[in-house]
Order: structure tokens, then sequence, then C-alpha cells
């Protein structure tokens, strides 16, 4: 499975993927995993928001009683370049849990269904989790309707340009509602468990977090013949906001990153008229990245003021945070032999969304170097293993007993 996925959306120059929502890699992967469903014997629907479904013991969501299905999967879209694993490695090892439960000839007496859901990451759109946002209720079709990417296209156009009905979105509350457990496999993006020697981990909470937009308005000119006295620039203001995200986070403990950029006119022998940022911040408790947020956008606003710019600030996607249920946690925890530690984490998953609907666990995978989001996010073959075993077990015992 893992060589047959590895090719789809990889750049050649970096090394990484770029998996974008409704794109042609998006479809390549869509199709990859109705090709594994269909491999297996399991009734596959894609649902209103473009979600993927393979069914076990059941040919759709409808002939499942509320409360009865157990559920796990991931994404399989990426970021700009992003690492192999993040996402894929649940899909993958959802399907290699489900040939080890049939190898051990296990019977199921509750329904069970692997997920691809949609455009988690945001990259195309700018907000992460749309698909499970969508079936949740937590992002209207109104709201989705205005999503655009960098090119200006809206998400139901894209949408339809992938043969999918834009019409239909929206919650999916009977969907849902059949779910009674989601367990969602996913490499560990930091180095946790490589530190005290896990391979598997439960996540405890995932951290609040959110994306900023930052709009520095200056006045475009020359950039040889404008004294320095006499301009305007917003690159500046710009420069010192991220100095600052750094200092804040640092200070308070959380994190903080402007990761993207956009410049106007984006002249090498101009002074900008316009720099917009986008800050990404998290913190293990709501005052902590209220703090953090606001000592930024004071220190932008203070900058602004000395460099003669406009600055407007928009909160473009909020998730506050996640404490998974114990009840589901401390089960697979038993059925892990209480072997596995309790991590919290600082990346958002559809897990977290669907938190709030229904009951949801997470597990993650080691990852030697805690790097992701980037090519050379990594996890070792024998630590995936292990995640698929332990994902087998916990399925088995939800499911099977």
């Amino acid at each position: 499975m893992w060589a047959g996925l590895a090719p789809i959306g990889r750049n050649p120059d970096s090394g990484g993927y770029r998996r974008f929502a409704w794109t042609g890699a998006d479809a390549d992967c869509r199709t990859w995993f109705q090709e594994q469903a269909e491999a297996r014997g399991l009734s596959y629907e894609t649902d209103r928001n473009g979600n993927q479904w393979a069914w076990l013991g059941a040919a759709t969501y409808e002939d499942v009683s509320a409360g009865d299905a157990v559920v796990t999967g991931s994404h399989l879209d990426s970021v700009p370049d992003g690492g192999a694993f993040d996402g894929p490695l649940g899909v993958v090892s959802a399907f290699a849990a489900l040939d080890e439960l049939r190898r051990r000839g296990a019977e199921f007496n509750r329904p069970l269904a692997i997920t691809n859901f949609g455009d988690e990451e945001g990259a195309r759109f700018g907000l992460a989790c749309v698909g499970s946002r969508l079936a949740a209720g937590q992002l209207t079709k109104a709201q989705a309707y205005e999503l655009r990417d960098a090119d200006g296209i809206t998400l139901p156009r894209a949408m339809e340009a992938a043969g999918y009905d834009p019409e239909a979105i929206g919650p999916d509350p009977e969907r849902l509602a059949r779910v009674g457990a989601f367990v969602e496999l996913h490499v560990e993006q930091g180095r946790a468990l490589d530190l005290s020697g896990d391979t598997v981990g439960v996540a405890s909470a995932i951290w609040p977090h959110g994306r900023w937009r930052f709009d520095f308005r200056g006045e475009a000119n020359h950039a040889g013949t404008t004294r320095l006295a006499d301009r305007r620039d917003p690159m500046l203001t710009y420069a010192e906001t991220v100095l600052a995200a750094r200092r804040e986070a640092e200070l308070a403990g959380a994190v903080a990153t402007f990761g993207k950029i956009s410049v106007e006119p984006n002249g090498v022998n101009a002074i900008p008229s316009l720099v917009r940022g986008w800050l990404d911040s998290r913190a293990a408790d709501q005052a902590t990245l209220d703090a953090v947020v606001a000592a930024v956008e004071q220190a932008a606003k203070d900058r602004a003021q000395r460099d003669g710019v406009d600055l407007a600030v928009v909160r473009e996607s909020f998730t506050p945070v996640v404490e998974f249920g114990h009840a589901l946690r401390d089960e697979i925890g038993t059925l892990l032999g209480g072997r596995a530690p309790l991590l919290g984490t600082g990346a958002g998953h559809d897990a977290g969304i669907l938190s709030a609907t229904v009951p949801t666990a997470m597990l993650f995978v080691r990852n030697p170097t805690g790097v992701s989001h980037s090519p050379a996010e990594y996890a070792a073959e024998d630590d995936c293993v292990a995640g698929v075993l332990a994902l087998a077990d916990v399925l088995e015992g939800l499911a099977c007993r």
C-alpha cells in the first residue's frame, strides 16, 4: 500500500508532497482509497462533503444503528511540500489493521468503517479540516462558499471541477449519529515518544490553536529614490511583528509562527504597498494563547504607528482546546495493556473537530526526529507496524467483543 501511494503528488524537486484539495493529486489519492476499499470487499461511498467511507458489515451508513459504528482513518491531503506520513499513515494503517484482524480471524459484532476526510490541512483554501468541519456543522455552507484559493477559485467551483456537487455540502448529523467511536492514528509531530522510548502513545488533548491574518498597508514607492525618512514601508512592521511572535511565544511557553506571506507589488526594486502575513499560534490553554496573540497584535500596532503603516488583523480560523473523552481514552489505554503514554499535542486533527459530536481518540506513532510538515518527516517501518498492531488491538476491543 505504501509503495502504491508514495508517488502520488510528490514534487520531484523538493521530495515533498503537494496533495491539495480538489486537484489532480487529490483525485488520485481518492482513487487509491476506493481501490483499497474495493480490494477488501468493503462498501465504498462518498458523503455529501466529499469525505470517503469504506464500510465493513454495512452497505451504507443508513444500515448502521445509532452509536454502533467503530470508525478509523485520517486524511490523504498535504501541506505544501509536506511529508509522506502526516495523514496517510493513519489511512494506510487503518486498512492494514483490518487485514491484521482478518488474519487473526476476528469476528466483528459492530460495523467498522475506514475514512479519508477531505482537505484536512487547509493548504489550498486556508481553513483546516474542511471536510470534518462541514460534517460536524462547524462550517456552514455559506462560509464554505466564501473560501477561495490563491488564484481566486472558490471551494464550490473547485469541487464541481472535480466532479462533486457543491450544492450538497453541509452538516451530516444522521451519518455522525451512527458513529460510536472514532479512532485516528497519526505520526507524532514531536519527539515525546522518541525521548521516552515508546513506540505508540495515546492522545490526551489538542492545544487550542488558530490562524490570524495581519494586513500591513503602507505606500508603494521607488526603492532607489525614496529617502528612508519618507518611506511608509510595511515590510519593517511585518519584520518586527515576526520577531514579536517568537519573543512572546517563548516567554509564555507557547508556539507562534508566521509561515506564509504575500507582498504587493512584489517587485525587487519597489517598496511594498501591502504585506500580508499569516500567524499560526498554539498554547496549552486558552488564556495563554489569548495573551500571546494579544501581545503580538499590540507589538504590531506599536510598530505600525512608528512606520506610518495601517494595520488590520483578522482571525481566519480557531479551534478551542480538545480534551479527548476520558472513557474512550482510558478504554484504549486498557486495551493496549496500560503501556502507552498519554501525550498532548499542538497539532490539529479531524479527531479534534469530531470530538464535539462523537467519542474520539487518537494514537500516535513514534517520529524519531520530531520533524513534520516537511519532506524529512519520517517513521521507521518497525514503529509503523507497531502502530498497526496497536490499532488492530484497539479495533478488536471496540468492534469484536
